[in-house]
């Protein structure tokens, strides 16, 4: 009788304390004076689930979220997401997001890029998947959209803020970019470009230009127009900036005749007519610029020898050589080779 007694105590304390530190975990809120985000993998066992919670919000509240998820009996798998933790959040309702996956959605924002593969990689640093399956991704929903080649495939997307959960497949984030481009360009849109002559992936090859050549968002209409004028005369457009892509070297501050024999379908200087895709993500401000370039008769320009990032614009070449000529000699003055 009194074996059974000490054992209903021992029992009875066991359960006391279990109790205890249950409501120490319930009540537990997390104190860290900004929020954290805590990403859990895919395949997450529930030792892989309490590393990524200890690592991320230390191991005293990450331990007790840990515990009282294991508790719920709710399957680690199920945890994958990517989680914001807010000072003053109880580990109770970490644990709760956790087994309701309840994430937090992770802002996916792009400007400044000029291939595939540098998105493919901003991508992959806010996302779960990697580069290689956003551009695996690319090649399985752009084609289906009218993209004739991988060329084209950056006039499928427009910097901006995108909101998406990290666990997102590439293949929706591909195709909701997407989406936002085919929003931009209405049929009003359309329209215009086909007054130009051009298709939207076209008008993006041209913004992209526009962007790398001229730092000054009040140029773009009036740079946009010369190469307009330029493709309607037969020109061949000689854009530097489609020089410096062929050579894989924006930081060029001076083309020369090396760089002007580079074999290379980009080569506006060899090669007629427009580059098979863009050389940058054009913003959809500068696809407006081109679709509304002001009428001017200028096919010629040089970047001012003043270095502000403005050109200098010419309807005939004598004046356009002697832009030129005062822009070498700056070049010179300050050793740039």
């Amino acid at each position: 009788m009194k074996k059974s007694l000490v054992v209903s105590c021992v029992a009875v304390a066991l359960a006391l304390a279990a109790a205890l530190l249950l409501k120490i975990c319930v009540f537990a809120d997390f104190n860290g004076v900004k929020a954290v985000r805590v990403n859990i993998p895919r395949y997450c066992d529930n030792a892989g689930v309490d590393s990524c919670l200890r690592a991320e919000l230390g191991n005293d509240f990450g331990g007790k979220v840990s515990r009282l998820f294991r508790i719920s009996g709710a399957d680690p798998g199920k945890a994958n997401g990517s989680y914001v933790v807010e000072p003053g959040m109880t580990a109770l309702r970490v644990a709760q997001n956790l087994r309701k996956k309840r994430q937090t959605p992770v802002r996916f924002t792009f400007n400044n890029i000029r291939t595939l593969s540098q998105l493919a990689e901003r991508a992959g640093m806010v996302m779960e998947f990697t580069p290689d399956e956003f551009l695996e991704a690319c090649d399985s929903v752009l084609p289906k959209r009218g993209y004739r080649s991988g060329d084209e495939y950056t006039a499928a997307f427009l910097p901006d803020s995108y909101e998406f959960y990290w666990t997102a497949s590439p293949y929706k984030v591909v195709s909701a970019l997407a989406d936002t481009r085919d929003r931009f360009w209405n049929e009003q849109r359309r329209s215009a470009a086909r007054r130009l002559g051009l298709r939207p992936v076209e008008v993006a090859v041209v913004a992209s230009i526009v962007e790398e050549e001229t730092a000054d968002d009040k140029e773009r209409g009036t740079v946009a127009r010369l190469y307009l004028n330029r493709l309607q005369k037969g020109m061949k457009l000689q854009a530097d900036p489609t020089v410096k892509f062929a050579v894989g070297d924006f930081s060029l501050r001076r083309i020369t005749g090396r760089h002007l024999q580079v074999r290379s379908p980009y080569n506006t200087y060899l090669n007629e007519g427009l580059p098979p895709g863009p050389i940058r993500i054009a913003e959809s401000a500068t696809l407006k610029a081109v679709l509304d370039a002001p009428q001017h008769d200028y096919i010629y320009m040089c970047a001012k020898e003043d270095f502000s990032g403005r050109h200098n614009f010419a309807v005939d070449y004598a004046t356009h050589s002697a832009n030129a000529r005062r822009y070498r000699n700056a070049l010179d003055r300050r050793g740039i080779k």
